[in-house]
């Protein structure tokens, strides 16, 4: 038996979710644009039960996605953030921490958490991701963390 679970552009949830955005105060001119995008996707589906909150970083964002996910008050997290490439070695371990950080935490609660971390060698690539248009970051984010929470709530955990 074939069980048919929509994908984001026409997905729907009943009952609308409460959500979580965790958005970091690092590149504020880009992440402001992510989190712009996050929230108009989720607006445009009905879902307006979202808190937002700032993290310090992208480095802080897996675990305080992790405790808003322990919290039992969301249904999924969306982490935003910007992390552009420079002279050193910190944006690899930076991106990397974040990415492992929050895969873990996701793994870990079993709520979606969304990857909203743009990894960028420019500044210009990060502007270009976070525009406010369907190319948006933020958007895809937003997206992927509800289709992914349908899916959650269509196949349940075995006991």
């Amino acid at each position: 038996m074939s069980k048919h679970i929509p994908v984001a552009p026409d997905l729907r949830l009943s009952p609308a979710p409460k959500l979580a955005i965790i958005s970091s105060r690092f590149n504020t001119s880009i992440t402001g644009g992510l989190k712009n995008g996050a929230l108009e996707w989720l607006e445009e589906r009905g879902i307006t039960d979202v808190d937002v909150y700032d993290a310090p970083g992208a480095f802080e964002l897996p675990i305080l996605a992790q405790r808003l996910a322990k919290s039992g008050q969301y249904e999924g997290v969306i982490c935003l953030g910007c992390v552009i490439k420079g002279d050193t070695a910190h944006f690899e371990f930076i991106s990397l921490g974040a990415t492992i950080g929050i895969m873990q935490a996701q793994l870990a609660t079993e709520v979606p958490i969304a990857f909203g971390i743009l990894t960028t060698y420019t500044e210009q690539q990060a502007v270009d991701r976070s525009r406010a248009d369907a190319e948006n970051k933020g958007r895809e984010a937003a997206a992927a963390c509800v289709e992914t929470l349908a899916f959650l709530r269509n196949v349940p955990a075995r006991s």
